[in-house]
This record gives structure tokens, C-alpha cells and sequence, in this order.
């Protein structure tokens, strides 16, 4: 773990709610929790009709996801499918996405990752249609760093293997990517890392284009965009949990 790892465990060490106060968030199910990150992340710009997919890779090996069949902001825990490493459904009455390949793949080459999300984008994806990368202008936009790799070999949908797998050996070892002409991907170790990065690329994603529409700004020096991204070690604190009890709050029925 680095120095910047180091000081961002300790801050959610120090702010952690004190003895007695009221947990965060109730008790939830890893498809509850799977769930609340789709209406989370649909509510942030990735929500295109019924497009785009999230695995989840939990420590026995077998993989939660969202079904093709349904949108982010209507399904709950009871629809989200279990899949074993390769990807075959063996728990649940959908149908997972003809895409699922690119996330098997990308959690077979990266033992690091445990959490894929894709989807055609608002914001990113505006980015990755002009195939070019948006500079950081905030302290929003920076959570996560710099590099921002644009995957730009586009050969069609990723329900074909070559081409998914392509696409996961190009991603590397990188945190996210925009998909030329396509949308965004992002990786996480967990469900609050890739959240943190979803929201700080849409908003960098975002942030940028506003900037050039009223003729351009001055971005953040790369230096002081690696010392706010600390954060995206872990996660920013507590936003998880803030943005869930959103969801929460404006259906208690997703956890069902």
C-alpha cells in the first residue's frame, strides 16, 4: 500500500460513525447491494434504456449481475442472477446480457478486479464518440487521477469473444477506459471504488465539456490531480453509503 493509500484508510479510520451512533446502512444482501449500485449509477448518467451490465465477483468465485431484460431503475436484489466463472447462469429466472463475455474475461485476467460496469454513457460517452480525452478542471473531476486510456479499436458489439477479449487484454491494468464510438468501462476492486470512479468520470467527463462550450479553461496540474486522487484507493468516504440511502429512500422495495 502507498503513502496517498495509506493516509485515505486512515481518514475513513478517523471519521468512522463513533460507538452508538446508527449504522450507515441497514443490513444488505450482496445482490441488494448489487442492485443499489445499478439505480446509484443509472441515476449518474449510466442509463442507456436497457443497456449495460455490472459484475460483481464475490469471494466463493461466482458472480452477481443485473439481467438483459431490465432496466437499472426498476430491478431489485430478487432479479439480480448468479453466475459461476464462466459465466453460466446458476441462480435466477433472467437472461444475462450476450456482452457478458468482456466482464468473464476481464475478471479472469485481473484477479485485482471484483467489480466491471459498462454501459453507453452520458457524459463519457460524448468522449469517446469524439475520440478524444477530457482534461480534469475540479477537485471532483480528480478523485481518480490522470490517466484515462481511450480504447479505440472498435470492431462491433462485445458478444463476440475475439473481440472481448481484445478489448480486456487492451484495458490493461487500468482503472477505467472510454470505448471509442461506444460508451465507458469501468473496474473496481469493490463496489465503493467503482463507484467512486463512475461518478468522477462522468462528472471529469461532464466538467470538460461545459468548460469547452463556454471556450475553454485552465485544467488542474497532473500533480494536483494525483494528490487528490487518494482517495480512489478505497473509495471516497461514506459516499457509498450516502448515495444508497438516496436509492433507499426513494424505493425501500430494491432490497426486496
Amino acid at each position: 500500500m502507498d503513502k496517498f493509500a495509506e493516509l485515505n484508510r486512515a481518514m475513513i479510520e478517523q471519521y468512522a460513525p463513533r460507538p452508538g451512533r446508527r449504522p450507515l446502512l441497514p443490513d444488505l444482501s450482496d445482490k441488494a447491494r448489487v442492485a443499489l449500485m445499478c439505480r446509484m449509477l443509472f441515476r449518474e448518467g449510466w442509463n442507456e434504456h436497457i443497456a449495460g451490465h455490472i459484475t460483481y465477483r464475490l469471494p466463493n468465485g461466482t458472480i452477481l449481475t443485473n439481467p438483459w431484460e431490465l432496466a437499472w431503475d426498476e430491478l431489485t436484489a430478487s432479479d439480480i442472477l448468479t453466475l459461476d466463472s464462466e459465466g453460466t447462469i446458476i441462480d435466477g429466472e433472467w437472461n444475462t446480457t450476450p456482452a457478458i463475455g468482456l466482464h468473464i474475461q476481464l475478471h479472469a485476467l485481473r484477479p485485482d478486479v471484483n467489480v466491471v460496469i459498462h454501459n453507453h454513457t452520458r457524459w463519457s460517452g460524448i468522449w469517446a464518440n469524439m475520440h478524444r480525452v477530457p482534461a480534469v478542471y475540479d477537485q471532483t473531476g480528480a478523485h481518480c487521477g490522470v490517466d484515462l486510456p481511450l480504447y479505440n479499436e472498435y470492431e462491433g458489439t462485445f458478444e463476440n469473444k475475439t473481440t472481448s477479449l481484445s478489448a480486456a487484454q487492451a484495458l490493461g491494468t487500468a482503472k477505467w477506459a472510454l470505448l471509442a464510438n461506444h460508451g465507458a468501462l469501468v473496474v473496481g476492486k469493490d463496489l465503493r471504488q467503482a463507484h467512486l470512479r463512475v461518478v468522477t468520470l462522468e462528472w471529469r467527463c461532464k466538467r470538460a465539456y461545459e468548460v469547452e462550450l463556454l471556450g475553454g479553461g485552465v485544467p488542474l496540474p497532473d500533480e494536483e490531480v494525483e494528490k487528490v486522487g487518494i482517495t480512489d484507493a478505497n473509495g471516497f468516504p461514506f459516499c457509498w453509503e450516502a448515495m444508497a440511502r438516496r436509492e433507499l429512500r426513494a424505493d425501500p422495495t430494491i432490497v426486496d
